[in-house]
């Protein structure tokens, strides 16, 4: 791939952790250009990345010569389920900047679970759930998915965020993301954008309505043929109705038991305590940043 044919920067997740949100916030500012469809896990999914160079050189091909160039991809940290993933990233893309979003682990887990179980994939009570599909807790172990990418990029080239102060503190967030990717241009938080995919507008399977929104070719078309109210209307009668599950205190601590060791060890990376306990205070009152960037 030429320079203008590969990203600068890659939102790498975590999973319902606003990721969508962000990735359409940065689509929005002049000196970004955003592959046109989220999600395309070339590094993760080997049948993905068996299409070789030029299918996902050719996702960043209209990007001006000065923009920065960037996708998003939640399954990049998905372990242990895709392993290979912080390989190929390294040697496709040595100088890459990455960005993780993390969310309170139980918090996160939960939506993820509304999401498997609007998808169908899952069909159980979130107890029984969280028993049977491991990924549920794995995707929310931020050390342990981060670890890797620390290793082989170095602390300066991954920029932790927190769902928390990319919600509540939109402006100064945004724009420290701006900073550390380095735009010309300070980024913008568009206040009217609202968000996007959250679990409870998840859609019930359609494997037409998924294979025209996958196709990047007819996403133009498409974005200029259907109106946002006829959009609206169609997405209305595809939405899976699932309820929030309710977590008891009881799973709330096994969960905490599980994830505050995970937390230790981030927090020691940032300089700070971290729990579940103390997670939306922590996280919400200032900005957290490596404590070196060695």
């Amino acid at each position: 791939m030429t320079s203008h044919h590969r990203p600068d920067f890659i939102v790498i997740g975590a999973m319902k952790s606003a990721t969508t949100t962000l990735h359409e916030q940065l689509a929005r500012q002049p000196s970004v250009f955003m592959c046109a469809f989220k999600e395309p896990n070339f590094f993760s999914d080997d049948a993905i990345h068996a299409r070789g160079w030029g299918w996902y050189s050719s996702l960043f091909q209209d990007a001006g010569g000065d923009q920065l160039r960037g996708e998003s991809s939640t399954h990049y940290t998905k372990l242990p389920r895709y392993p290979r993933t912080v390989e190929r990233l390294a040697r496709a893309l040595p100088d890459v900047r990455l960005v993780y979003v993390m969310r309170h682990p139980i918090d996160r887990l939960v939506s993820h679970y509304v999401h498997e179980a609007a998808a169908g994939t899952i069909r159980v009570p979130l107890a029984e759930a969280i028993e049977r599909h491991p990924e549920l807790v794995e995707y929310g172990r931020y050390a342990m998915q981060l670890e890797p990418y620390l290793e082989m990029f170095g602390r300066a080239r991954v920029l932790p965020v927190f769902f928390s102060s990319l919600v509540n503190r939109s402006d100064d967030e945004f724009a420290r993301i701006g900073r550390f990717l380095g735009s010309p241009i300070p980024f913008r938080w568009d206040s009217e954008l609202g968000a996007f995919n959250r679990g409870v507008d998840r859609l019930r399977p359609s494997p037409i309505r998924e294979a025209l929104v996958a196709a990047p070719m007819i996403t133009p078309i498409r974005r200029k043929l259907v109106s946002r109210r006829l959009s609206g209307s169609l997405k209305r009668l595809w939405r899976a109705d699932v309820e929030r599950p309710i977590v008891t205190p009881e799973l709330v601590s096994r969960l905490a038991d599980v994830f505050d060791a995970d937390l230790a060890q981030l927090g020691s990376w940032l300089g700070t305590e971290l729990d579940c306990a103390g997670f939306h205070e922590t996280t919400l009152g200032t900005t957290l940043d490596w404590a070196s960037r060695s």
